[in-house]
């Protein structure tokens, strides 16, 4: 027992036998084929007394179909690994191999039997074909299936799949077919009812049911792949994956960016994270429009080495431009953006600078020198606390940084303009949100003078709203992560504080379709899905990291911050597009020469460095602009008095 433990473990830890061994197998099995067909076609006798010459027969037996072995390569394949194109190709060896020797038989039988070698006669060479291949079959059936034993019985762990289609043969076939895949397959799942109480692959398929989890705890399942093809419905399936991790069972997912190849699937499946499995739907967009627009053509990116700025620098290299050019006043991501553009898109002709937007002369030489043909605008203060004690430098930075930049693209012949705005300027409650509705208004009009010809210019200007990105820079998210990893607590401001959230690639593709079809003086507006409960989004992530003991505390909501983030405000409407995730936004528009004075008025107010003066003007100008939870609410209460 112990030498037959060593021998299968030596075998089942390599990665197959040799060549030759497995040929020299095969010629045994047709040697011992040949006797017992002969046997089975002559009496007993007749095989005694014809042992030998037809022992020499069947060597030169073996000489000819170790050609057709050799031309189908029957030996190279895994036995442990062989399909049915194996099965056929061994069919097609033994058939040319008998065909042979029935050609040798009738060309050189008499001289054959003259010297001793007895080759069979055409009675026993049909009953060897017969034989040969059921033989042959049944060796690699038979390696297949103790090695599928043996594996079960090995320290593997107990998976289920969801998806029966190709993606979830896919992965089973990956399970069965890989040595070093310590996994098991116990059963498939199927989203419908199509494969009701059906097998495949010899295990059951079950139902995407209430019973689901129970089953799986009684088999002892503790991993869940899911088929790349059943990514989008499993998402929807918030029950099934709140169960799921309730359960302690991981999920592993294939990586929604890559390429799906079902040759290393297996590789490429990892544990799901939070961004996995929070709901929302595939974004699609029109890649060739945006390459047709952009390919060749110069771009300035603000903004580069933040979080959408990045993305954007990485999406839209892409797509060939001529030049980026790329700001920032952060200089070690900025470090980071040049070795990546080096690295990945050395084609690219990518100028970094680390500056601030609101230098006007620094910004003015770079468009002098490199005259853009298209600006995203993604540079911006966005931390709601930080620019609620900061109101100065979110009317410095966001407000006049605007400015410049859109002045210059005007200036510079840019074609298009397209800025990055928030949620949070609509109905606004902090200053970072006022701060970038004042953006909208100034863009917005400033477009629209151009197209009255009440400004010189061919700039079409675009704006576009969307809300939290997953993964982004001081995001609740990176946050929640790292406060896990201390052990808790985690904090949440409020037990019923709700937000939208997209996938930063996902909200960089709808930035670069809306700038595409923009056709100036548009704000855009991005489907952001269903909202969800951040006391939820932390349970899950607790759940996720397999953390018993972490507890959730509530801090309170902060500076000028709300339960829930509109999209768009009650007194606005919206246009659809061509895109459905995509509409358009009907605001209050404000005419050129009223922005202007606006603007200048915040920028005197600015240089008194009097919070409550700056915020004065900016409610002034977006009237909309209702402070919570911020020591401005007592200017609101003012206003009030007042009318």
């Amino acid at each position: 027992m112990k030498l037959l433990n060593e021998l299968s473990n030596w075998y089942f830890s390599r990665k197959a036998l040799p060549y030759w061994c497995v040929l020299l197998v095969d010629c045994v099995v047709v040697a011992i084929s040949g006797y017992v067909s002969f046997y089975i076609t002559h009496s007993g006798d007749v095989f005694a007394s014809s042992f030998w010459p037809l022992t020499r027969g069947l060597l030169l037996l073996i000489l000819i179909f170790i050609l057709p072995f050799r031309l189908f390569h029957t030996y190279s394949g895994i036995l442990r690994y062989s399909s049915f194109v194996d099965l056929q190709r061994l069919s097609m060896a033994i058939l040319i191999g008998s065909a042979a020797t029935c050609a040798v038989n009738l060309l050189f039988g008499d001289l054959l039997s003259g010297i001793g070698i007895l080759i069979l006669d055409w009675k026993s060479l049909t009953v060897l074909f017969c034989i040969v291949s059921l033989a042959l079959w049944l060796e690699r059936v038979l390696v297949k299936t103790v090695f599928d034993v043996f594996r079960q019985n090995a320290a593997t762990q107990p998976v289920f799949i969801y998806g029966v289609r190709e993606g979830g043969a896919a992965i089973a076939k990956s399970i069965r077919n890989d040595a070093t895949v310590k996994y098991s397959l116990k059963g498939f799942v199927s989203p419908d009812d199509s494969m009701k109480d059906a097998y495949l692959l010899g295990v059951p398929v079950y139902q995407d049911d209430e019973k689901l989890v129970e089953i799986m705890k009684e088999k002892g399942v503790k991993a869940f792949f899911v088929s790349p093809l059943q990514t989008v419905h499993f998402r929807e399936r918030e029950d099934l994956v709140n169960a799921l991790i309730d359960a302690g069972i991981h999920i592993l997912m294939y990586p929604e960016a890559e390429e799906w190849d079902g040759h290393t699937i297996m590789r490429r499946l990892k544990e799901v994270d939070i961004e996995d499995v929070l709901p929302r739907n595939k974004i699609e967009v029109d890649l060739e429009a945006i390459g047709l627009l952009l390919k060749g053509k110069t771009i300035l990116i603000t903004g580069a080495a933040g979080s959408i700025g990045s993305e954007m620098v990485r999406q839209v290299a892409l797509f060939q431009p001529k030049a980026m050019i790329l700001i920032d006043q952060a200089e070690t991501p900025m470090h980071d953006i040049r070795r990546m553009m080096a690295g990945s898109f050395p084609d690219v002709e990518a100028v970094t600078l680390v500056s601030s937007i609101t230098k006007k002369e620094r910004m003015e030489s770079l468009f002098q020198k490199y005259r853009p043909d298209y600006v995203f605008h993604a540079a911006a203060y966005k931390h709601v606390p930080m620019m609620e004690d900061n109101p100065v430098e979110a009317i410095q930075n966001n407000v006049y940084g605007t400015r410049v930049i859109a002045d210059l693209a005007v200036r510079y012949g840019t074609r298009k303009f397209v800025m990055i705005s928030t949620d949070k300027a609509v109905n606004p409650t902090n200053v970072m949100g006022c701060s970038k509705r004042i953006c909208e208004i100034y863009c917005q009009s400033l477009n629209a003078a151009i197209a009255a010809g009440k400004v010189e210019g061919v700039t079409q200007f675009v704006t576009t709203r969307f809300g939290n990105v997953l993964g982004s820079n001081g995001s609740v998210i990176p946050i929640f992560r790292e406060q896990i990893a201390k052990g808790g607590p985690v904090t949440v401001t409020h037990p019923d504080i709700v937000r939208f959230f997209m996938l930063i690639p996902e909200a960089c593709r709808l930035v670069l379709e809306a700038g595409t079809m923009g056709r100036g003086g548009e704000i855009f507006v991005f489907d952001m899905g269903k909202p969800v409960r951040i006391v939820d989004l932390a349970k899950r992530m607790i759940s996720l990291s397999g953390a018993t003991d972490v507890q959730i505390v509530f801090s309170g909501l902060r500076d000028g911050e709300k339960l829930y983030e509109e999209v768009l405000s009650d007194a606005e409407k919206t246009a659809p597009t061509c895109h459905p995730k995509i509409k358009v936004a009907k605001v209050r528009e404000y005419e050129y020469a009223e922005a202007c004075a606006n603007e200048e008025r915040l920028f005197e107010a600015c240089r008194t460095f009097d919070d409550m003066a700056i915020v004065k003007v900016m409610k002034e100008i977006v009237p909309e602009f209702k402070s919570k939870n911020s020591k401005y609410e007592i200017l609101d209460i003012n206003e009030d008095v007042d009318e």
